[in-house]
């Protein structure tokens, strides 16, 4: 279930910017690089470095041009751009895949209509740092994987399984294989991360920015998990939120004894 790509018609190339998002999406090697473009006098050093290096062994044309060249284009493109194919979007079944070859109970992050870019890059950034096997983006009204959100998740999407999916069919779907449905909601009737069971085949779904989970989508969740909170404010940011209940998940699983042990 769930489709490679978002929308129809002719597939375009398209830039991504900075050193980050630009040496994962080489390292990644999940999408085509047709060109490199590098801003004259840039000092060539760390990530940069190494984004030309793998450029220059994989065969990738390297182009220095002047950095206005780069300025026209983005105001925060660092001294170095590429020129890609789309992004590679994944299905659920790619998801559970992953999952079923890393010998994990699938995770999955699920995402209801986030509409702004920075927070779309921050809570993928987060999953692909906590081993999420993918994250389900919705096709209609939510952000895609832009520049902006490469940018914002310092090329971890580049890394990630992404599909594009109706989110609640994606939710009935991944119930049909086994995982339980955990959507994110700071109402007074959810339970807090020590109440619920998190070892398991887990969906976590992260509602929109300010409305959260749509109503179908939060009466299709079989529980709902809330954050606990002693500050003055009502809520946090959903990328915030969705990056702390990420981090619960993971450390309920016990992965946090893979860095000690």
């Amino acid at each position: 279930m769930g489709r490679r790509g978002r929308g129809g018609g002719i597939s375009k190339q398209e830039q991504i910017f900075g050193r980050n998002p630009v040496h994962e999406a080489i390292r990644a090697g999940r999408r085509q690089v047709y060109k490199l473009l590098i801003a004259e006098g840039v000092q060539e050093r760390g990530s940069l470095a190494a984004a030309v290096q793998l450029a220059e062994e994989r065969g990738i044309p390297i182009a220095r041009v002047k950095r206005a060249t780069l300025d026209h284009e983005s105001n925060s493109h660092q001294g170095i751009a590429a020129l890609v194919g789309p992004y590679p979007y994944s299905t659920l079944e790619d998801i559970l895949g992953l999952a079923e070859e890393r010998r994990e109970p699938p995770l999955v992050l699920l995402l209801d209509i986030i509409q702004n870019p920075q927070n779309l890059g921050t809570l993928l950034r987060t999953a692909e740092a906590v081993g999420v096997h993918g994250a389900v983006i919705p096709e209609r009204r939510g952000v895609e994987v832009t520049n902006a959100v490469v940018n914002a998740s310092a090329g971890a999407s580049e890394h990630l399984q992404i599909a594009v999916a109706n989110i609640a069919r994606a939710i009935l779907f991944l119930k049909g294989h086994g995982l339980w449905i955990v959507g994110l909601e700071a109402s007074a009737d959810a339970r807090s991360p020590d109440e619920l069971d998190l070892t398991g085949p887990i969906g976590l779904v992260v509602g929109n920015e300010g409305q959260g989970m749509r109503r179908l989508v939060r009466e299709s969740c079989d529980f709902r998990l809330r954050l606990p909170q002693r500050g003055k404010i009502d809520s946090l940011n959903a990328a915030v939120a969705g990056s702390v209940a990420l981090y619960a998940v993971w450390r309920a699983r016990g992965y946090a004894d893979a860095l000690t042990g």
